[in-house]
């Protein structure tokens, strides 16, 4: 079967395992409030309204920053017009919006390309990246045990990993461009990049080469380290964070003001896990995800600074960068990565994080 045909039966089925959790948060009670509470329209390119009407709701999928506000006691400032939806990442928020039942999603750099690609109208509200983040990589690339790779390079011939429409799946074009390389220098085994998928995969040495991130990788080294299990950095940036919302949310005068409102504390609550280290690995690595202190000290030494700017001119011509080597490799259209982002938002972060320290 050809690889894009192998894309194609992927991305059917992420899209059959994501209505299944669609149509679980709808029997939980979410569906039905992205679509409610019509307000007066509100033009694109208008001015963001400032006052959350009452009676205004929003559907959110954000967990880490619902625990972030959580824990730094700013919950209450949003919960009269938020109501979270324990969802993240491209395939949960796509069918979500699909299904009103989502305003907004945290995802990465991809989901947004896709869900244009699917039909959905969608823009980009809010972006995080990392402060010197070559250094400070999301992911790294595990290499199975036994297996000689030292270099990009060295994916020749290998089984890797693949999850297209994910940030891991495009990590590994990337990856292939820059060693010199295509997909048919090396063999794309697709798996998706779901819990310990990856990591199983290396150990039973179904793949030889797979992105893993987070604790994933000190796990991964500690586990295998001995029979040889290793990984290595890229060098290339995957740092990319972002809050993406339907454009018919935001031609909801009510919910753009709630939209807003939303990503100003967003930013407060990034700069807050910024400066409570402690509190954040305590509250939310320990007591909430279930980690060790050690391992969640591991994450925050790993994450480095967060780089919240009021300009995103660079971080559009990334993505614009990530779009055609996409739209190259998966016979898709070149879309302008501009179109994805509403320029209204960019300094609401980051003036909001000025606010809070005055």
């Amino acid at each position: 079967m050809s690889t894009t045909r192998n894309i194609r039966r992927t991305l059917r089925a992420g899209a059959v395992a994501a209505v299944a959790v669609t149509a679980a948060l709808l029997l939980a009670g979410c569906g039905g409030d992205a679509k409610a509470g019509a307000g007066p329209k509100l033009a694109l390119d208008a001015a963001l309204p400032t006052t959350v009407p009452d009676g205004t709701r929003i559907v959110v999928g954000d967990p880490t920053t619902q625990k972030a506000l959580e824990l730094s006691g700013q919950l209450d400032k949003v919960s009269k017009y938020v109501q979270f939806a324990n969802l993240s990442g491209g395939p949960q928020t796509i069918e979500a919006f699909r299904a009103h039942a989502l305003d907004v999603g945290a995802v990465a750099e991809i989901p947004s390309i896709h869900a244009t690609w699917t039909g959905l109208h969608v823009k980009i509200v809010a972006s995080k990246f990392r402060q010197d983040p070559i250094n400070h990589p999301i992911y790294e690339f595990g290499i199975a045990p036994g297996v000689n790779v030292k270099t990009l390079a060295d994916f020749r011939g290998k089984k890797i990993a693949f999850s297209p429409g994910q940030a891991q799946g495009a990590l590994v074009l990337k990856a292939l461009k820059k060693a010199g390389l295509t997909k048919n220098d090396v063999k794309l085994i697709e798996l998706p990049s779901t819990g310990d998928v990856y990591v199983n995969a290396l150990a039973a040495k179904q793949v030889e080469v797979a992105p893993i991130g987070g604790v994933s990788i000190k796990r991964y080294l500690t586990k295998y380290g001995r029979d040889g299990g290793t990984t290595i950095q890229h060098g290339l940036r995957d740092d990319a964070g972002h809050l993406y919302v339907q454009t018919e949310s935001l031609e909801n005068a009510g919910k753009a003001a709630a939209i807003r409102a939303y990503v100003a504390a967003w930013g407060v609550a990034q700069d807050w896990i910024d400066k409570h280290p402690k509190e954040w690995i305590a509250g939310y690595y320990v007591k909430d995800q279930g980690l060790s202190e050690a391992d969640g000290q591991w994450l925050v030494d790993n994450a480095g600074r967060p780089d919240i700017s009021a300009d995103w001119s660079a971080a559009i011509a990334r993505h614009q960068e990530t779009i055609d080597l996409l739209a190259a490799e998966l016979d898709k259209p070149v879309i302008k990565a501009a179109d994805l982002y509403d320029l209204r938002f960019q300094s609401v972060a980051t003036d909001a994080i000025k606010a809070a320290a005055k």
